[in-house]
């Protein structure tokens, strides 16, 4: 294998995933990315279903990772050839390390980035439509719904309306081009935190993430052999309430509605969410990792066979 002591990226909450994995033989990592958490857990003695759409991600991967008991799979983790073959494996710990990895981030060419003359792009592998065409196609209020849903930005509509208005001179085609819109519509005084609120606004659209979360989740659920468990790490909130509500929903016992009489539904959890509080950086890592600051961990344990 190759030497992991200095990954291309620093795994987020590293500690506490192989803590969560803990005992487990089999597993995996459906958000492969360089192979910082996977070379960890191969290195604890786990084999290891890889998982990335991003074919550059595969390539660094492999290289870094070798095949010796890990296994590659380049396709979204939300597709159905690929939640067959998480299924299949029979694993009894998968890891979701959602976003973008620093490498994509600091590659402008790849267009995930706000920094000056970066192309608006932001497709995790290449495929369906950019970032820029996205912002030059589509109507206002689905722009607006992004920006206020995948952004929590209350001026949402103004910032839309803006966009539309500068289109209609010249097609949105660099990060500049979206870094003016926030500006006039912000104040010229917004930042870096909102750019990058607000790009990964536009990202989570482009790659429709949030979908792909929702299909992938119960999957992963079902996946799983009994007493196995799917860890989650989120840096956006609309992620992180889908995770919440869905760990909520497996955990309890029932969910009829209040006043019902006789239990119409399965009338047991599927697991516990453990812990039950989501788990975060501490200021250490923080220091040492800016972009591990909004990560929210998420543990879920399927029940033992009936």
């Amino acid at each position: 294998m190759a030497d992991l002591t200095t990954p291309v990226h620093v795994p987020v909450l590293l500690s506490c995933v192989l803590a969560a994995a803990a005992g487990a033989r089999r597993v995996v990592d459906a958000t492969l990315g360089d192979g910082g958490h996977a070379g960890a857990l191969r290195q604890s003695g786990a084999a290891v279903l890889g998982i990335d759409r991003d074919p550059a991600a595969i390539g660094v991967s492999r290289q870094r990772l070798g095949d010796d008991g890990v296994q590659y799979v380049e396709a979204a983790y939300d597709a159905p050839a690929t939640l067959a073959a998480v299924a299949a494996y029979e694993p009894d710990f998968i890891l979701l390390d959602l976003g973008v990895s620093s490498r994509q981030l600091d590659q402008q060419e790849r267009g995930f980035t706000f920094r000056p003359g970066a192309p608006l792009d932001m497709r995790m592998d290449g495929a369906g439509r950019a970032a820029a065409a996205f912002l030059n196609a589509e109507d206002e209020v689905e722009i607006a719904r992004v920006f206020y849903e995948y952004g929590d930005e209350r001026r949402s509509r103004r910032l839309a309306r803006e966009i539309v208005r500068r289109r209609g001179r010249q097609p949105f085609a660099v990060s500049d081009d979206l870094v003016n819109a926030i500006r006039a519509t912000l104040g010229p005084r917004a930042g870096p935190s909102e750019f990058a609120r607000l790009f990964q606004a536009v990202r989570i659209a482009v790659n429709n993430e949030l979908a792909g979360l929702a299909r992938a989740l119960p999957a992963f659920r079902d996946a799983l052999r009994p007493g196995g468990r799917l860890a989650v790490i989120t840096y956006h909130s609309g992620e992180d309430r889908l995770v919440k509500r869905a760990f909520r929903e497996w955990a309890s016992a029932c969910l009829c509605p209040p006043g019902q009489p006789i239990c119409m539904c399965r009338g047991r959890p599927l697991g516990r969410v453990d812990p039950r509080k989501p788990i975060v950086p501490g200021p250490d890592e923080v220091a040492a990792n800016p972009r591990a600051r909004s990560a929210h961990l998420r543990i879920f344990q399927v029940g033992d066979a009936a």
